[in-house]
């Protein structure tokens, strides 16, 4: 453990040092993984899958704020669906309108958790994210996840409906307008996810506030239980036909993601646990008090001898 510890410790240090280096390069690796996703999913519009432009872009996100992304990410779906069907296009400039509103009003702070969810559902890991939310945010930011779970269902809609979308009648714009929309409204497995993550989110949030051993961990053990159960449940009912070994694999490893982020975010030693009690002129006070594991570098000690002839 104490090399983990020296290793964690290494790695801040370097942060630190090197942070006015390190931001920049960490917001052009998203802004371009993010680009190259929505590139990927959809690639409709040539102009802006040109992989110079998406570079350029990229290296523009690095000097901006993290915010921008999401607006950036944005026009880049609605290029690419305005190319595709003018209708697609509309239905996701106000959908995202309407997302950015409850966005930036409620959780603008949760860039991140808009941007890698998408990228997540990609990998089959989607519930790391909920559970590294419920960890470090708060209930406000299931606004976020929800913005996350509805941009890559939207995007997976129209690409696996792009065909169906363009053999409709070219003149007749209201009928592929009321496919789009009804395909999204009448998406079951979609809001069965938001429902799910949305109290995944608020069970690791209050289990995690609790002055219990190892709450992170039972916070983290109880909702990826909890997910699981809710899709299921939501499979049952609404016949979203998920795949359980897919969400059961994914839920194990996204537990195992989310004790690397308690062993950098939250690393205590509980076997050394304190209780202290204490009072001034209006209060009592009762204090638990848990020590966080850390280590101290070894000083080095140079001797020169020289010899004396």
């Amino acid at each position: 453990m104490s090399g983990l510890l020296e290793v964690r410790e290494n790695l801040r240090n370097f942060y630190s040092k090197y942070e006015v280096y390190l931001i920049p390069l960490f917001k052009f690796i998203l802004a371009l993984t993010a680009l190259l996703f929505i590139n990927g999913s959809l690639g409709y519009n040539s102009r802006i899958n040109n992989p110079v432009i998406v570079l350029i872009v990229a290296l523009m996100c690095s000097f901006l704020p993290v915010n921008f992304i999401v607006v950036l990410g944005a026009v880049f779906v609605v290029l690419h669906m305005y190319s595709l069907a003018t209708e697609c296009a509309i239905v996701a400039g106000v959908l995202f309108l309407l997302l950015f509103l409850m966005y930036f009003r409620f959780s603008p702070k949760d860039t991140l958790v808009v941007l890698l969810l998408p990228l997540a559902f990609t990998l089959k890991i989607p519930y790391v994210i909920v559970l590294a939310v419920g960890l470090l945010g708060s209930p406000v930011s299931i606004v976020s996840v929800s913005c996350g779970v509805l941009v890559y269902y939207l995007i997976y809609y129209v690409q696996t409906n792009a065909a169906i979308i363009t053999s409709l009648d070219g003149d007749n714009a209201v009928a592929k307008l009321h496919y789009v929309v009804e395909g999204m409204l009448n998406n079951k497995e979609m809001f069965v996810t938001m429902a799910a993550f949305a109290i995944t989110v608020i069970l690791v949030y209050l289990i995690r506030r609790l002055s219990v051993d190892h709450a992170w961990t039972i916070s983290m053990i109880v909702g990826s239980v909890t997910c699981i159960v809710m899709l299921l449940l939501g499979d049952l009912m609404f016949e979203v036909n998920s795949s359980i070994a897919a969400m059961i694999i994914g839920a194990v490893v996204s537990f195992l993601l989310a004790k690397v982020l308690e062993f950098f975010a939250f690393n205590v030693d509980y076997t050394r646990t304190e209780y202290v009690q204490f009072e001034d002129d209006e209060y009592y006070y009762y204090v638990k008090a848990i020590p966080k594991n850390s280590v101290k570098k070894a000083k080095k000690t140079v001797k020169k001898i020289t010899s004396v002839l």
